[in-house]
Parts: structure tokens; sequence; C-alpha cells
């Protein structure tokens, strides 16, 4: 096989990496409603899916960091990715081949969740790897991709919704999936490296295990994935509630639906943008603290503005403020500790799921008990930017004291 020569090939490959991600996360909420009209399935069912998908990457997550290294990065990537092409074309075709519709929907979801999750793992490092000069701007750059795939799924798949018809929903899953299944040939050919920590051995399990800081950065990632999903699960749900007592009312459902994620995955993609442009002049700890403060400020306008329009603001702009957080905390690892290893940044991205997990349903689950709007869980939600604030705080006298 004729490989490709520049490493640009393999920057572009983790790109397309992302955006495979984003339609795995992204495209069967879209559809919730119509599985349950279609198959008959109750919605107490079709919401696990989602906790089916996250949970599922989080064991891959767990998993990888123990047999990745010794398979290799190009086949557990290229393998990644035809998971994710199969489990988005049989999202199409196992729940009409299986007597239960919502058994093939789950198997589906499971599929392309083990894609996703190796995904998660292998692209940061391999990007790591990548003989670039400024390795924090790479990954900012990197994680923006995940925000633009985001936009691109709900808007190309609202419009083929809208043109071609819901109902034909099958095609366009068969269309996305083309997408991860070029991204397994191209990576077939890109140039791919080890991390030169694991050349010489790398972290072992042990040693990562053994450092209370890197149980701190584990904590830094758990946060950063809570101050990011706690807003960005429930902005089409907040976005819906605010319009309802607008003028727009009647269009609530649908602007609430794309406003909402799109809004915050906008602004989540420039800030990571701005982020890979700026560091190279600005020291990453107190970038990552400055927008730990202004994602402060944004939860509490959220929560406590009396304008529903001064609160969709404030949901907008919590997006800029978090797309800083998860590659930030991925770069400073790196800085951290040294001789990083895949198995470092698998552990990282399973502590960053958990808090994908656990900030919306503390958000839900206390604004449930509490019978209040979602702006109660908001204003709680707070104490996760404070205390990602504090924990780089100490993240930094803990490098200076082991430094000395």
């Amino acid at each position: 096989m004729k490989y490709l020569k520049s490493f640009k090939h393999t920057m572009t490959a983790c790109y397309i990496g992302y955006i495979t991600q984003a339609i795995i996360n992204n495209f069967a909420p879209l559809l919730f409603l119509t599985f349950e009209s279609t198959y008959n399935i109750p919605l107490a069912k079709i919401t696990l899916l989602v906790t089916i998908n996250f949970l599922f990457q989080l064991v891959v997550d767990f998993v990888a960091a123990k047999f990745v290294d010794k398979i290799g990065y190009r086949p557990c990537i290229v393998a990644a990715h035809f998971f994710c092409a199969f489990g988005l074309a049989g999202l199409s075709v196992l729940p009409e081949l299986l007597p239960d519709p919502y058994i093939g929907i789950c198997l589906s979801i499971l599929i392309y969740a083990l894609g996703g999750g190796l995904i998660e793992v292998l692209v940061s490092p391999i990007v790591e790897s990548c003989p670039t000069e400024h390795k924090a701007a790479s990954m900012g750059f990197l994680h923006s991709f995940y925000c633009w795939g985001h936009m691109f799924v709900i808007i190309a798949s609202t419009v083929f919704f809208v043109t071609v018809g819901i109902e034909n929903w099958k095609i366009l899953s068969l269309i996305w999936a083309l997408v991860p299944l070029f991204n397994a040939f191209y990576f077939m050919k890109t140039p791919i490296n080890q991390l030169p920590g694991e050349e010489e051995g790398g972290s072992s399990l042990k040693q990562l295990f053994s450092s209370g800081l890197f149980w701190l950065l584990l904590a830094l990632m758990f946060l950063s994935g809570s101050s990011e999903q706690s807003m960005s699960q429930w902005a089409s749900a907040f976005a819906e509630s605010a319009l309802l007592s607008s003028p727009l009312a009647q269009y609530a459902k649908t602007l609430g639906d794309l406003a909402g994620p799109c809004m915050f995955a906008l602004m989540m993609g420039i800030s990571r943008v701005i982020y890979s442009k700026m560091t190279q002049k600005t020291d990453l700890s107190r970038m990552i603290m400055a927008s730990s403060i202004l994602c402060i400020i944004c939860y509490l306008i959220t929560a406590l503005a009396p304008n529903p329009f001064v609160s969709l603001i404030g949901c907008g702009l919590c997006g800029f403020s978090v797309g800083i957080m998860w590659p930030g905390v991925f770069s400073l690892a790196t800085f951290k500790c040294p001789g990083a290893s895949t198995a470092m940044f698998a552990f990282l991205s399973l502590a960053g799921d958990l808090g994908c997990a656990a900030g919306p349903s503390a958000v839900g689950f206390i604004s449930d008990v509490t019978s209040s709007p979602l702006k109660t869980g908001f204003l709680v939600a707070t104490a996760f930017p404070v205390l990602l604030f504090v924990g780089v705080l100490l993240c930094n006298r803990l490098t200076k004291k082991r430094d000395k």
C-alpha cells in the first residue's frame, strides 16, 4: 500500500475523526420522536439510548488504556471508523431485520459507540505525536472540529428532513456512514507516529495512579466535562422554554432545537480556534482559569437574568467559556506529566466522559427535585467551574513543589 508522506494528512484525518464523533453523538437524538412514533417505543426507553451510547464509550475508554499500545494506533483507529460506519448503517437496517426494533437500535448504537470510544482515546495522542511545533495549538484546533461537526449534523439533518422528509431518515443515516467509511481508508495511508513517551516505555498505570498530580488532572477533566455538558445538554430545552414567553412562542420548539445547541456549539468552536492561536503567547493555566471565571459569570447570567433573551445570551457565551477547558486540560496533562502515554489520554477521556454524564444529570435531578425551572440547576452547576478554577491553582502548586 502506498502511504501518504505529509503529516498534514494525519491531522486532517484526525479532524474528520472528531466530525465522526459529532455524528454518532448527535444524529440519533434528532430521531427520538420518530423512533417513538414509527416503532411504538416508549419515550422512557428511548431516553436510555443516550445513556447506552455514553456508558459504552466509557467502558471502551477504560479497556482501551490496556490494549491500544499493544495492538498499535493504526489498526485501532481504522477499526474504530469501520465500527462507526457499520453502526450508522445498521441504524437504517437492524430495526427492520430484528423482531424488536428497539434491540436493533440499541445494537447499532453499541457498534458505533465502540468506534466512538476508540476515536476519543486515539485521536488526541495521534495529534500529540505529530511533528508539530505548537502542541497545545494543534490540540485546541483539533477539538474545535467536534463543534463544527455538531453544528453541521444538526443543520444538515434539519435541512434534509424539511426538504426530503423525515420519513426518509434511513437514507441520511447511510449518507452519514460514508464519513467514517472514507476516513477509515484515509487513516490506512496517513503517517502515524508513537508518542515520544511510548517509545521509552511511557508512564505505566502504576506510575500514573501513584501520582497525586495525575489524580488532580483527572478531577480537572471531570469538572471540564461537567462544566461543558451541564449547559450543552440542556441548551435546546432551555432555549425552548425561554422562547415560550416571547413573541416567538409559536416557533419555540424549532428555534429551540436549532438556536440552543447550534449557538452553544458555534461559540465553543470559535473559542477553541482562538485558543489555538493564543497558546504560543499565553500561559495555559491562566487561560483555563480565565475561562473558568467567564463560565461562572455565564452560568449566573443564565440562571439569574429576568429577561429570557439575556439568559439565552448567557447560554451562548457559556459555550465560548467552556471551549478551552477540555483541550486545555489535555495539553496541561502533557506538560505536567512527563512521558505522556496512551493510557494517560484514555483515563483523561474516561474522567471527562464521566463529567459529561454527571453534570447534565445533576442539573436535571436538582431541577426535578426542587420542582423548579432549569435555572435552579444551572445555579448549582456554577460549582463545577468554581472547583475547576481552584483545581488549576492546586495543580500549579503541586508542579512547583515537585520541580523544587
